[in-house]
């Protein structure tokens, strides 16, 4: 009996190898159409799913989501990709500066959170914002992406999953009006949507 564990590990190691290493994170940052296009890119995650977090709210859907936000479920291999790395790509993806919005979208549902499950993911993603606040030489009160104890994941309806690849001239006619990558360019500089090394 005392080999039937290690065993049942073994096992579903040799059958599933892909989730032996998978991780997961909740991230907020303004549009998830935006956020899951641009983190899904990254070499070692292994999807990204567009959803709602961070509220109160009972099977929130799009139309109703009040108290949660836009978010995006990274799952993620750690040992091809480290939380730091992911973070980092998130912050030159978004407006670390905006804590009422990100670029055209306004409001509570866009508000930038990284959602922690542990000490471990509290501390990454705390150096992680003094390494945006060292490169773009702003005092660190001014980074107002919010860092809150991760809750519960709601899955957003099937018709935002994968917008990007989608729906591509209106994924990119949104991401232009809205002005998403012109700000990004003006705040981050050659480092923006990069996962280039910190300049601090």
């Amino acid at each position: 009996m005392k080999y039937f564990l290690p065993l049942i590990i073994a096992i579903s190691i040799f059958i599933n190898p892909l989730n032996t290493f998978a991780e997961e994170l909740i991230l907020a940052g303004g549009c998830f159409w935006c956020l899951e296009h641009d983190l899904e890119s990254l070499k070692g995650v292994n999807f990204v799913q567009s959803g709602y977090s961070g509220g109160d709210l009972q099977n929130p859907t799009y139309e109703n989501h009040e108290g949660h936000q836009e978010v995006v479920l990274v799952d993620y291999d750690s040992q091809l990709v480290t939380l730091p790395e992911i973070l980092k790509l998130y912050f030159r993806n978004i407006d670390p500066l905006d804590g009422k919005g990100q670029f055209c979208d306004r409001g509570d549902s866009y508000r930038p959170v990284i959602f922690f499950k542990d000490t471990t993911e509290e501390s990454d993603s705390i150096n992680a914002i003094v390494s945006a606040s060292n490169e773009l030489h702003v005092p660190l009160e001014k980074i107002s992406v919010e860092l809150k104890s991760k809750g519960q994941f709601w899955l957003a309806e099937e018709y935002h999953q994968d917008f990007a690849e989608r729906n591509e001239l209106k994924y990119k006619f949104y991401r232009f009006s809205c002005g998403r990558d012109q700000r990004l360019d003006k705040l981050w500089g050659d480092n923006a949507r990069s996962t280039n090394h910190w300049n601090e």
